[in-house]
């Protein structure tokens, strides 16, 4: 199996950190996984404007092809405004209604403020539900005071376990849906 972390920051690394922190743990449960991060950073997504993919640069393509090749996918998002990050939401209007079909959808946020925990289950949750992933019932909201304020490693123990809990069910829930 192949997880697919896609970091949906454009600016500072904790989103970025946190995904590849699922994909650590994921592997450390199952050494078997293939784990690949994909940082928005890094790319040069191009604005959706409805055409057909083929119309993109290579990068777009090349990151809409990764993530649909997956066989499950973690997203993490930076909250900015109480909301999900506007390259992440720009990314996944590339994709087609099923795209996530018979794939689990994990999600990891970071934030600065605690009052923010429930904007990726209102915002994010029903778009990977729109594109029929299947998201899991651990979803991680990270404050950014569970940062390390020079390394940006999480320090927070409790984050941590939940990161892991993440990445238990995600690979449970994926298991199940390969072996229906």
């Amino acid at each position: 199996m192949k997880l697919v972390g896609v970091s949906g920051a454009l600016a500072g690394e904790k989103t970025s950190l946190a995904v590849n922190d699922v994909l650590v743990a994921a592997q450390l449960i199952d050494s078997t996984i293939q784990t690949e991060l994909i940082d928005l950073r890094e790319y040069d997504v191009e604005f959706a404007v409805g055409a057909p993919l083929a119309d993109y640069n290579q990068d777009t393509w090349d990151v809409v092809s990764k993530i649909a090749s997956a066989d499950f996918l973690v997203f993490g998002t930076p909250i900015y405004q109480a909301s999900i990050s506007g390259a992440l939401k720009n990314l996944l209007d590339h994709f087609p209604e099923n795209a996530f079909k018979y794939k689990v959808t994990g999600i990891v946020a970071t934030g600065w403020s605690s009052n923010h925990f429930l904007v990726p289950e209102y915002q994010l949750k029903p778009v990977l539900s729109y594109f029929k992933g299947l998201v899991p019932t651990g979803n991680v909201f990270i404050h950014n005071d569970a940062f390390n304020l020079e390394s940006d490693e999480i320090i927070d123990r409790n984050v941590t376990d939940r990161i892991k809990n993440l990445a238990d069910e995600m690979i449970y829930l994926q298991r199940g849906i390969n072996n229906r």
